[in-house]
């Protein structure tokens, strides 16, 4: 597993890389056997430490955890635990899915794009050509899914959003997280006929 270590205004020190190396690699690897990609981040509130992990899975999800403590060490540990309950979670309904997932054959190549939101600060203040600035470019897949599988990815990965093309019919379809931590579903009336 390769684990990035880092710090806002902290030093970190090689006893604390060591533990997380240590809590990580045995904590995932009862999940895990394939080599992963861990980032975790350390930061500073006034009294309290705050700890953010992300592990990347073999299956392209992304499982975000985050703790805070008195203690930086406590923090670490609480948002190991809290991701392993994540990977827990994954790792069983990957089993109870089997045989459910989407095939290569079944994802729509897309490209991903991070925009910056300066030109919708400068068309609000009367520039009407403004256009935003592409900060970052990446590939990306939609996979097709059933409603309930997009859900559950939805709620592993910690996204806001998850766009995918819908099992049952075709269309692009959207799942979100509402203000209120309820799912919403966006689903366009979609005529098979008219797609062709």
């Amino acid at each position: 597993m390769h684990i990035q270590v880092s710090g806002q205004q902290i030093d970190i020190g090689d006893a604390l890389r060591t533990h997380v190396a240590d809590k990580l690699n045995t904590g995932v690897a009862r999940y895990f056997d394939q080599t992963l990609d861990a980032s975790v981040s350390f930061l500073r509130e006034r009294e309290r430490f705050v700890c953010n992990v992300a592990v990347h899975v073999h299956s392209g999800l992304t499982l975000r955890a985050d703790a805070s403590a008195t203690e930086i060490y406590a923090a670490c540990d609480g948002a190991i635990d809290r991701l392993e309950k994540q990977l827990r979670r994954h790792k069983s309904r990957l089993k109870s899915h089997k045989g459910r997932g989407p095939s290569d054959g079944d994802v729509l190549r897309a490209s991903y794009y991070v925009i910056d939101g300066e030109a919708e600060e400068l068309a609000a203040n009367g520039v009407d050509d403004a256009q935003p600035a592409i900060i970052a470019e990446s590939p990306t897949a939609v996979a097709t899914l059933k409603v309930g599988d997009a859900v559950m990815q939805l709620d592993l990965s910690g996204a806001p959003v998850l766009l995918f093309r819908n099992a049952g019919n075709g269309g692009l379809n959207v799942v979100y997280r509402r203000t209120d931590g309820h799912v919403g579903w966006i689903d366009p009336a979609f005529d098979p006929a008219v797609a062709r």
